[in-house]
């Protein structure tokens, strides 16, 4: 990575240009929107075990709270640090500018192996929405057959494009969000505000309630691997996040709100799936069956979000040298081929995982990689002050220090609050990066794989003049 001061993305991203370098459409504004809406939530399936772990006040002032506290600042984060570096490999890209390519390639390994690990939930999930109409689907060889076969199935969707993706998500979120505000309105005469200020704090399952607040905001940066592929990154990046938060932060609060004050709470009850039983109490069974079959295709639109994220990543890697040559190789349709077939494989050999397991894991990986992006992002603000930042958070060095503190605690409680054996794995994944980063360094070295950085990047920067005219305002 050279010490050049013409650090531009022109040549890959140039603002006008509705199409990439190889001809494929890049992706506007609405379904980057819900690209971001399915990276981080999907809509408020899930959210149950908050009520269940706290109850309805505890819950409701969480997913406030959290959205302030860590989703805002790391949306913010996102928007600076992506349009700073419009390119496939994101959040690798950042760390490598600020850490250099070794721990860069450990913020891409531990990224990405969280990404799959989430991947590896949502066929289950799916399986486990469906399974109450298909009972075969509850176990056995019909359930493996079935995972196998949506995963190859939703596989072929990525690997067809990006914009297809992204419509797709358009159509699955409509539809999943629009029988629970159906049903909030429904709730609306049977609301008993004293219900949402039941709170018992001696029987708080701390755990449980933090893991899904966390599990339920997080991953706002994943669609930084995917910046190469936006329309005018520069303008549209930071205003999809602000939208997204809107709608992500809504899609949660808005249900939960109706919902514990419209029926009187049982702790016990709330867990997965349980807005459906909400729904078929004020609604009837069409509703009922209308939330559960919105569940199961917000499980899809997971999947695909996710594995576009994580195949681009891999490209964006390639792209950059980190990774051999051909990972960075397209399909005819533009989509990383090499990166997709690993995500897949990823998935199919990470299903056996209890939905706990998996939901513990990949929040351990994905705060060691998040601790990463926040040193990134403080030492690129110290050491390249004036480098270009299309979009920059309006706070100096010491307030976007102060920004970072309190999500930092977070993730510090939330890795101290993992079992022995979550912490166990995940360390034991992260060593296998340690060696994994200086072994593809010594195959490059005897020239057994090609590696070769992409003659449309920029060396990454060294010091950069600001270009004040080039700023993007964005409130949240």
């Amino acid at each position: 990575m050279g010490d050049r001061l013409d650090f531009k993305y022109n040549s890959v991203n140039e603002g006008d240009e509705l199409k990439g370098g190889h001809g494929i459409p890049k992706v506007s504004m609405i379904p980057l929107i819900f690209l971001i809406f399915y990276e981080v939530s999907g809509g408020p399936f899930g959210i149950e075990d908050s009520v269940k772990a706290a109850g309805p006040l505890l819950a409701i002032v969480g997913f406030l709270v959290f959205a302030l506290i860590w989703s805002i600042p790391e949306a913010l984060i996102t928007a600076e640090m992506g349009t700073m570096f419009p390119e496939n490999g994101g959040y690798v890209v950042w760390v490598s500018s600020a850490l250099g390519p070794f721990w860069g390639f450990q913020q891409g390994w531990a990224k990405w192996l969280s990404g799959v690990i989430d991947n590896a939930l949502y066929p289950v999930l799916f399986l486990d929405y469906v399974k109450s109409s298909v009972p075969a689907l509850g176990g056995g060889l019909p359930r493996t057959l079935a995972v196998l076969v949506l995963t190859v199935a939703l596989t072929y969707m990525n690997y067809r494009g990006l914009t297809i993706v992204g419509w797709v998500a358009v159509f699955l979120g409509v539809f999943s969000l629009l029988p629970f505000f159906v049903m909030g309105v429904i709730a609306i005469p049977r609301i008993e505000p004293s219900r949402w200020l039941e709170m018992d704090l001696g029987s708080v399952n701390w755990g449980l309630y933090l893991n899904t607040l966390f599990w339920n905001l997080n991953y706002w940066d994943s669609i930084s691997t995917l910046a190469g592929e936006v329309e005018n990154p520069k303008r549209t990046l930071p205003r999809a996040l602000s939208y997204a938060l809107v709608l992500v932060v809504g899609g949660y609060l808005y249900p939960l709100i109706t919902c514990t004050a419209a029926i009187p709470v049982v702790r016990e009850q709330w867990s997965d799936g349980y807005f459906s039983d909400i729904a078929r109490i004020l609604g009837g069974i069409w509703l009922h069956s209308w939330i559960q079959g919105a569940a199961a295709l917000s499980n899809m639109g997971n999947f695909l979000t996710e594995m576009s994220s994580d195949s681009y990543q891999l490209l964006g890697m390639a792209e950059r040298g980190m990774l051999p040559e051909f990972f960075a190789r397209r399909s005819r349709y533009g989509t990383p081929l090499i990166g997709i077939l690993f995500s897949a494989f990823g998935v199919i050999l990470l299903s056996w995982m209890s939905f706990q397991e998996i939901i513990a894991a990949e929040n351990y990986l994905y705060c060691f990689g998040m601790i990463l992006e926040f040193i990134a992002f403080i030492k690129l603000r110290m050491t390249h002050p004036n480098a270009s930042r299309p979009y920059k958070i309006p706070l100096g060095t010491v307030g976007a220090v102060l920004m970072i503190i309190p999500p930092a605690l977070l993730i510090v409680v939330v890795m101290a609050l993992a079992s022995f054996k979550v912490m166990a794995v995940s360390i034991m994944a992260m060593i296998v990066g340690f060696v994994l980063q200086p072994c593809l360094v010594y195959v490059e070295k005897q020239r057994w794989l090609r590696f070769s950085i992409s003659a449309d990047l920029p060396d990454l920067p060294d010091s950069q003049e600001a270009a004040e005219d080039d700023t993007v305002p964005l409130v949240f």
